[in-house]
């Protein structure tokens, strides 16, 4: 028989199992059984359904990784919402963009953040405005936690739901600027979770510590795949070391995850205090993405720290679990150096490496081509964008979505991504459109000509580069332009480097030649992209 698959399902199943369990700890270390958390969310549920959200209808968050986001996040979701959750690093014109293109009636924000969202509020089309500690918000905000008090905790009434329906929408940074909208149903986020739990080894005893945001796809899936096991979450507001192995320590924590930079920052911090204890009774294991983690990293994480990393690839579009290194027969094979590949296809994932034409390339471990990708976690579409959906799933292989990364695959299947096609920065484990940062620079009065470029960082996996080429008479520092860049762009996006060039190369038809000038930063590297 088909039962329709719901985000729903995994609430459902730790009430009815572990109802009992401390599902979830606030920063503040209040505990929430699961009989505790889902009235909260009911309470969530009910008071949306006062302010007239219907099914359908849109609810944007923007949130650090706290309790209230996985409330949020359910109590949308059981009343056929769709969530909205939002960067909180983005700026006030990438959140005027987002809630106008996502058309959310009501935006749940944080004191820490909501003022970037104050700052366009008469620009977005969201009517109701609740703010967490809404007493250290400026503005005309209801607060969160009167609102919960004054609604019911029973469940409520859930409209008739598709497993087609949809659940998300997660924003990415696009290669044009504006960032796009990755449509996920419930049925795409369902297979997600259960990926997940697969792969990343996920039961019912975990202890999983939040380091990696929780907007991101929704956390990696986190959010569903913990809840459903009847794992504990453990919250954290934003990552931070010491604070970080704290929370290992006291709640003796089995399972986080994080990009390189999180990897690199531990290992810092471990180095100026060799003597802390990095553990609690249990192992522990570390998920990361993002870029590969440095052979020396992983080292340093396994044998010093003792935490056992397991890599994993993917993006937004794809939830993002497409491959993963976790594969303890090619380890003892081949080593762990493997680790630093993407690695294989999993369970119920279709991953290929084609040629321009869409036929596969050879299985001998050189041969580059580009990653696609099918899977029922794979996205439905880009909100808003039908050219660009199709031309994403389209582009060289019909019914596969194209990653725009460029890889090789051995005869174990194991793919490494050696090169990009998409004008995409990943550093820190984020997005960033070189593009979208070269626009911005070229509005700065005395730059003449911009371009964007990743080059290789220990810190970052990659570091945004900006290759500027000044007016005549003008007398830049590295500096004023880094100052210009962030007074429009998320903190993220501001280069790392500004480099100073008499000119670009360029092609006849006057596109520079970005290639020639990433080869030119990355000639004594294995590959064209960063590791952490």
């Amino acid at each position: 028989m088909k039962v329709e698959m719901l985000t729903t399902d995994f609430l459902d199943r730790a009430v009815e199992c572990y109802d009992d369990v401390v599902g979830v700890v606030a920063h503040d270390g209040t505990e929430y059984t699961y009989a505790e958390f889902a009235d909260r969310v009911n309470q969530v549920s009910n008071a949306l359904l006062e302010m007239g959200v219907e099914q359908g209808d849109r609810v944007a968050l923007l949130s650090p990784n706290t309790h209230y986001f996985l409330e949020t996040l359910y109590g949308v979701n059981q009343i056929g919402g769709v969530f909205v959750p939002m960067n909180y690093l983005l700026t006030p014109d990438d959140f005027e963009y987002i809630l106008n293109d996502s058309e959310a009636g009501v935006v749940i924000a944080d004191y820490d953040y909501a003022e970037n969202v104050e700052a366009v509020r008469d620009s977005v089309p969201a009517e109701a405005f609740v703010g967490y500690e809404a007493d250290d918000i400026e503005g005309d905000w209801t607060d969160y936690e009167a609102w919960l008090a004054g609604a019911s905790t029973d469940t409520p009434e859930r409209p008739d739901i598709a497993e087609d329906d949809d659940a998300s929408v997660n924003y990415t940074s696009g290669t044009t600027g504006d960032p796009k909208g990755v449509v996920r149903t419930h049925r795409t986020e369902h297979w997600h979770a259960l990926v997940l739990n697969q792969h990343m080894e996920v039961a019912d005893d975990d202890t999983y510590l939040w380091t990696l945001p929780m907007f991101h796809c929704n956390g990696w899936g986190h959010t569903y795949a913990i809840t459903g096991m009847g794992g504990t979450h453990v919250c954290q507001r934003t990552f931070e070391p010491e604070g970080t192995l704290r929370r290992v320590r006291e709640h003796d924590v089995s399972y986080l995850s994080g990009a390189p930079t999180v990897l690199n920052r531990l290992i810092a911090h471990y180095e100026d205090n060799p003597d802390i204890v990095t553990m609690g009774d249990r192992d522990v294991r570390i998920s990361t993405a993002g870029s590969a983690p440095a052979t020396a990293t992983l080292q340093t994480v396994e044998d010093e720290i003792g935490w056992r990393i397991i890599h994993l690839y993917g993006l937004t579009e794809t939830a993002p679990m497409i491959t993963t290194s976790n594969s303890p027969r090619r380890l003892a094979e081949r080593g762990r150096d493997l680790k630093i590949n993407q690695g294989a296809e999993m369970i119920a994932t279709d991953v290929r490496v084609v040629d321009d034409d869409g036929n596969d390339v050879p299985d001998d471990g050189d041969t580059l081509g580009e990653i696609v990708v099918a899977g029922n976690q794979v996205m439905d579409r880009y909100l808003n964008k039908p050219e660009i959906t199709e031309e994403a799933f389209n582009a060289k292989l019909t019914g596969y979505f194209h990653t725009g990364d460029l890889a090789t695959i051995d005869e174990d299947g194991m793919v490494s991504i050696q090169d990009r096609e998409k004008d995409i920065i990943i550093s820190g484990g984020e997005n960033v459109s070189s593009i979208a940062v070269e626009d911005v620079l070229y509005d700065h009065p005395d730059i003449s000509k911009a371009a964007v470029i990743p080059t290789p960082s220990d810190e970052w996996g990659e570091a945004v580069t900006a290759l500027v080429v000044q007016k005549a008479d003008a007398d830049l520092t590295s500096d004023a332009v880094r100052e210009f860049a962030g007074d429009h762009l998320a903190r993220f996006k501001v280069p790392k480097k500004v480099e100073f060039v008499e000119d670009l190369p360029e092609t006849a038809t006057g596109k520079v030649q970005k290639y020639q000038l990433r080869q030119d930063f990355w000639e004594d590297e294995d590959r064209l992209v960063g590791q952490g």
